[in-house]
C-alpha cells in the first residue's frame, strides 16, 4: 500500500474519531458525569510496572479523552496527552480544566510526533487500549517513541490482546453469545474497514464520518517492533480481565474490572520496555 493510501486511510479515521468524540463525552461508559476517576482504567499491575510518576515528563500517545492522562497527573506527572483528533484534544482540555489538572494536550497524528512536541523528551510514554490498531506501520511508531524517550526512559503498552481483536466486536442482538473468531489473530493482511454508526459505549449514532481502518497487529509484531528500534524489553504480561463487560457472562473482579467465568482467555497484555 503506498503513502498517499495510507494517508487517505489516516484522514479517514481522524473524521470518524472528531465524530465519535461528542457520543463518548456524553456516555454512561467513560462516565464523566459522575466525576473523573482516571485510576478506574488501570489495572493494578500498571501501576506495578510504572513505577513512581512523580516530578517524571509522561507522554500519553493517542489519549482520546485524556482519562488515563490525568491519572498520571493527579500522581504527579508532567503529563502530556497526544492525539490526532482535534474534538477529543478540546474535550481532553476541558475535562483537565473542569479536574483541575495541569495537563498539555497537543493535536498531531502519532508519525509527526516528534516535530509536534518540538525538544521536548520524556521519562515514560504510554499507549493502549485500543491505539495500536489505528496504525498500519508499527516499525514507524516504534522509531518514533525511541526519538520521544530520554536515555532510560520507558515505554509502556497496555493493549487489547490480538485474540480479543480477533473474536470481532460485541455480537448484536440475536446473534448469540459464542465466542466466535471473526478476524485474523496475526496482522499483515491489510487494514479492516468498518462502517458504523455505533461505537464501543452507548449513546445515540454517530453522525457524520462513519468510515474506520484497523490494521491488526499480532504481539510479536509489537515486540519486534519496540526491539528493532533499539529498545529493551523488560516484561510482557497476559491479563484474563477488561475494564468494562464485553460480554454479559462476564463478571466482576476484585479489582473492579470483568473478566470471563471461562474459558480463562488473554483479553489485554502489558509491555514494558526502556530506551
Amino acid at each position: 500500500m503506498s503513502t498517499g493510501e495510507y494517508d487517505r486511510l489516516m484522514r479517514a479515521n481522524q473524521a470518524n474519531w472528531d465524530a465519535r468524540t461528542p457520543v463518548h463525552v456524553a456516555s454512561r461508559f467513560y462516565g464523566l458525569e459522575q466525576g473523573l476517576d482516571g485510576e478506574r482504567w488501570f489495572a493494578p499491575f500498571e501501576w506495578e510496572d510504572l513505577g513512581d510518576l512523580a516530578g517524571r515528563d509522561v507522554l500519553h500517545l493517542q489519549c482520546h479523552l485524556g482519562t488515563e492522562t490525568l491519572a498520571f497527573a493527579d500522581r504527579g506527572a508532567r503529563a502530556v496527552g497526544l492525539d490526532f483528533s482535534a474534538a477529543s484534544v478540546a474535550a481532553a482540555q476541558d475535562i483537565a480544566e473542569r479536574s483541575g489538572s495541569d495537563v498539555t494536550y497537543v493535536q498531531a497524528n502519532v508519525y509527526d510526533a516528534v516535530e509536534a512536541l518540538g525538544e521536548r523528551r520524556f521519562d515514560v510514554i504510554y499507549t493502549g487500549k485500543g491505539a495500536l490498531c489505528y496504525l498500519p506501520d508499527l516499525t514507524r511508531w516504534a522509531q518514533i517513541v525511541a526519538r520521544l524517550l530520554r536515555p532510560g526512559g520507558r515505554l509502556y503498552v497496555l493493549e487489547f490482546h490480538p485474540l480479543l481483536n480477533a473474536l470481532g466486536p460485541t455480537p448484536a442482538p440475536g446473534e448469540g453469545d459464542e465466542l466466535l473468531l471473526r478476524h485474523d489473530y496475526l496482522g499483515g493482511a491489510g487494514p479492516v474497514h468498518r462502517d458504523a454508526s455505533r461505537t464501543y459505549t452507548d449513546g445515540p449514532a454517530v453522525e457524520g464520518a462513519t468510515d474506520s481502518y484497523e490494521w491488526m497487529h499480532g504481539i510479536a509484531d509489537v515486540v519486534n517492533a519496540v526491539t528493532g528500534a533499539g529498545m529493551t524489553l523488560h516484561r510482557l504480561r497476559e491479563s484474563n480481565e477488561l475494564p468494562w463487560q464485553r460480554w454479559p457472562e462476564m463478571v466482576r473482579t476484585p479489582a473492579g474490572w470483568w473478566q470471563l467465568p471461562e474459558p480463562r482467555i488473554p483479553l489485554l497484555y502489558g509491555l514494558l520496555a526502556s530506551r
